[in-house]
């Protein structure tokens, strides 16, 4: 299974980091003007381009079932709520944050 900071994942794993500090940055240059900045960090979904890829359906998604202590892939129902939750005035303290949505996969 590939996860981050393994061997031979250099690339996948300077993005995700990327992607974590421009969201950290921008809540900071943008909280100013009341715009919030979050991101979601999803675990392995169950999605067209998962299937398109070959990742589902085979010993990379077992794998990654096998880890994951809800024991199961993602689906996007899991992912959605946690965007219109990010969306919505219900959040409106959550800014500059990561939420993880991965079944506990870490």
């Amino acid at each position: 299974m590939t996860e981050l900071n393994s061997p031979n994942t250099v690339v996948y794993t300077a993005t995700k980091g990327a992607v974590d500090a421009v969201t950290r940055v921008l809540a900071k240059e943008l909280g100013p003007r009341k715009i919030r900045v979050n991101s979601i960090n999803p675990g392995l979904v169950d999605t067209e381009g998962t299937h398109a890829m070959g990742v589902i359906g085979n010993d990379f998604e077992k794998q990654f079932v096998a880890q994951t202590p809800l024991g199961r892939t993602g689906q996007p129902d899991d992912i959605a709520p946690v965007a219109v939750f990010l969306a919505s005035d219900e959040s409106r303290w959550v800014t500059g944050d990561t939420l993880v949505v991965s079944g506990g996969l870490r």
